[in-house]
């Protein structure tokens, strides 16, 4: 009887916040079959300027290899949003990635998160980063990323600021300005 409540509690608040009790979060250890990747891509694409685009689906295909944690997640059979990210010391050549590089000396960089229209604000990138934070939380790593302010991402800032993270710098490039922000003590705290 328990357990029905909490079930019921669950799918109520599924509902709340229109996502889908039935959506899987899946790592990818290698790069995906074809129309895995055609997804990522599109995906990508749609979500630029927010993040940055990509010629073609090797690009990506090759940025999955070089990565450290790469992670979607599933609705059914439509990927609904996903994450790609960097340890220090990879062959990575972003200048945005560099500028962490430089400064840290473990850290864990997120590269992209890109959510698929009409699912933004239903826990996805939430849901993403909880996966990174067990992921990440052994090695007590902090977490690093970019987010746009020439474009200005506002929703990306709002949720990055609300989730922890703090700007560590920011940079003017010829054509997009960026604020560079760091999240640490996401993980447990042992006694």
């Amino acid at each position: 009887m328990k357990l029905l409540k909490r079930e019921k509690a669950y799918l109520a608040l599924c509902q709340l916040i229109k996502m889908s009790p039935n959506m899987k979060t899946i790592q990818i250890n290698s790069v995906p079959e074809n129309k895995i990747l055609k997804q990522l891509y599109a995906l990508n694409q749609d979500n630029v300027p927010n993040l940055g685009s990509l010629s073609s689906e090797l690009e990506l295909a090759k940025l999955i290899e070089m990565s450290h944690i790469c992670t979607y997640v599933l609705s059914a059979t439509e990927i609904v949003g996903f994450m790609v990210c960097f340890k220090e010391l990879s062959e990575y050549a972003s200048l945005n990635y560099k500028f962490f590089n430089k400064r840290e000396r473990n850290f864990i960089y997120v590269d992209r998160i890109a959510i698929k229209n009409g699912h933004a604000n239903r826990g996805l990138g939430s849901k993403l980063y909880n996966e990174l934070h067990k992921l990440t939380a052994l090695k007590q790593l902090p977490i690093c990323c970019e987010v746009n302010t020439l474009p200005l991402n506002q929703i990306s800032l709002n949720f990055h600021y609300k989730n922890g993270f703090v700007a560590v710098g920011e940079y003017e490039f010829n054509d997009h300005s960026v604020v560079y922000l760091k999240k640490e003590h996401h993980y447990p705290k042992h006694k």
